[in-house]
């Protein structure tokens, strides 16, 4: 019965030999891992879009007119593009005219009053405190008119529809004899200058990230890649788990698009890492290995490799500069109680 289950797994029997014959000839080599100053990348989707849009609301109600724009249109803070009209503009401006007129007639009334207590003053039939009286009127007065004025210029420009910003006009939202109501947007700006990158960082990369790295935006279309700085990290992660960012150009305003896409590599602070010779890698039920060598024997140990250089790879975790690795056999002294674990019973 036990030649039977003996033969029921040569193979095993083989390997078991095999290995055991191998770990008998190792030669026990081992290599020092090597310290490596590495500058790790962060690599994350970027898309170019604007810090903010300038938007025109309408300041009052009324009816759109002479409205000059249209989309993708270049304009210039401040210049006029059409006008407000109507019955509701009308009426506030007539107000505001009244009031002004009222105002003036109300400080020169008060200037005049001034005048003769002054002159009463310097005959004896005036006091000092009814002088007194009578500047603070014309104080009062002069304030008054300057409000009306100020009212007034504010219902000429509620009335008047100009850029508020240089740059391009994104969206037309209005047309020409519209009724809009109060606070309705009319167009939208995107400013000449408010245009910036937005990454999206996941896992690791998310946490290492912070305000003033460098690096390089490399447009999806093709083209030169652009040296950018990251301006600020969002404090608050996205419901996909990414950590956004924003970044500035270097060097001047670039020439890039809303809503152009591409890549975006960050320079981290270079670290210390340990490099291993490949060979001494051990690939095991998914999870990679490295023999150490101590006092006591060869120890098992789990690492995280990085990206290899030639024969030597990068371990980010799991070693240090300096640990003495297996390298000659490294496989097979990892296996070397093979036979005691696949030997078949009696």
């Amino acid at each position: 019965m036990t030649d039977a289950r003996r033969a029921v797994h040569p193979w095993l029997a083989a390997l078991a030999l095999a290995l055991s014959c191998g770990a008998a000839r190792a030669d026990g080599g081992v290599v020092a891992a090597r310290a490596a100053s590495v500058a790790p990348t962060l690599s994350a989707f970027a898309r170019v879009e604007p810090v903010a849009l300038a938007r025109l609301n309408a300041a009052s109600a009324g009816i759109v007119a002479g409205l000059r724009a249209v989309p993708g249109d270049r304009v210039e803070a401040g210049a006029a593009l059409g006008r407000l009209a109507g019955p509701e503009i009308g009426a506030l401006l007539a107000q505001r005219r009244s009031a002004l007129a009222a105002a003036q007639a109300a400080l020169g009334a008060a200037r005049q009053a001034l005048a003769a207590a002054r002159q009463d003053e310097g005959l004896r039939l005036a006091t000092r405190e009814t002088v007194a009286q009578a500047e603070a009127a014309a104080i009062r007065a002069r304030v008054q008119r300057d409000a009306a004025k100020s009212r007034l210029a504010a219902a000429r420009a509620a009335a008047d529809l100009r850029a508020p910003a240089t740059g391009t006009i994104l969206t037309l939202d209005a047309a020409d004899g519209e009724r809009l109501v109060q606070g309705q947007t009319i167009l939208t700006v995107q400013p000449a200058d408010g245009l910036w990158l937005r990454a999206a960082l996941y896992g690791r990369a998310a946490r290492q990230v912070h305000a003033g790295m460098t690096g390089r935006f490399a447009p999806a279309g093709g083209g030169a890649s652009i040296a950018v700085r990251v301006r600020s990290v969002f404090g608050a992660l996205q419901p996909d788990g990414a950590r956004a960012v924003g970044l500035v150009a270097l060097g001047g305003q670039p020439e890039w698009i809303n809503g152009e896409a591409g890549s975006v590599a960050l320079e981290a602070a270079k670290k210390t890492f340990a490099e291993v010779p490949t060979r001494a890698l051990i690939l095991d039920r998914g999870q990679w290995w490295v023999l150490v060598r101590g006092a006591h024997g060869d120890e098992r140990r789990t690492v995280t490799p990085g990206p290899s250089r030639g024969e030597w790879t990068l371990i980010e975790r799991g070693v240090e500069p300096g640990t003495q690795v297996v390298v000659e056999n490294a496989y097979l002294e990892f296996h070397r109680d093979v036979a005691r674990r696949y030997q078949p019973p009696d």
